[in-house]
């Protein structure tokens, strides 16, 4: 009988088969959580589930027969009950149309030490999950201050361009003006003399004028 024969089994007695799957995965995962955790998991009349270890020991390959080291571990290990034990020797027949009885399970088996397990691995997720959340917020909060450092810096090296821009600006525009204001120096004797000149042409005129009137008289 493999798992889903099992569902099946059970099926009717528990009102349908995913009610029924529901509960063999939940008792599965119980006696499996409790045994990893080392606690022993015991149904009186069936049997019980516990972790041993075993020690570090030298082994032989059966196929070379080669001597191996194998190495410290830990193996599930199921003892069946007595009860268990009777009804497969056959010195105990199995009730016709009823229920094996199992009797309830004693303190600290998979009523409470498999429930307290469970517990504590639900205890251990949360706590899983509050620590990444604090560490995601705080990377966050990294994240957020360097980019306002960034942001001041950026702020600082554009505030510094602008005014080196607007100073090389302004001396140009300085430079520029003294340089009209020169040129404009330059050219005002220039028109001065030229006007100095201009006086000089009339007297000639007058010269040629009194010239010509000389000459008429003399004719």
């Amino acid at each position: 009988m493999n798992k889903a024969q099992l569902v099946e089994a059970i099926a009717d007695k528990l009102g349908g088969r995913q009610q029924a799957a529901d509960a063999v995965d939940a008792v599965l995962d119980a006696i499996v959580r409790a045994t990893v955790a080392g606690d022993r998991v015991s149904v009186t009349g069936f049997g019980s589930f516990e972790k041993v270890d075993r020690p570090a020991r030298y082994a032989r390959n059966p196929q070379t027969g080669e001597r191996v080291r194998v190495k410290k571990t830990s193996v599930p290990r199921f003892r069946a009950g007595q009860g268990f034990k009777d009804l497969v020797s056959g010195s105990k027949k199995l009730p016709r149309g009823g229920e094996v009885a199992v009797k309830k399970a004693p303190k600290g088996s998979l009523t409470g030490g498999a429930s307290a397990t469970v517990k504590k691995a639900a205890a251990k997720k949360a706590t899983t999950k509050a620590a990444a959340a604090k560490k995601t917020t705080a990377a966050a909060k990294k994240t957020t201050a360097a980019a306002k450092k960034t942001t001041a810096a950026a702020k600082k090296t554009t505030a510094k361009k602008t005014t080196a821009a607007a100073k090389k600006t302004t001396a140009a525009a300085k430079k520029t003006t003294a340089t009209k204001s020169a040129a404009a120096k330059k050219t005002t004797p220039a028109k001065k003399a030229t006007a100095k000149k201009a006086p000089a042409k009339k007297s000639t005129a007058r010269k040629t004028t009194t010239a010509k009137k000389a000459t008429a008289r003399q004719s």
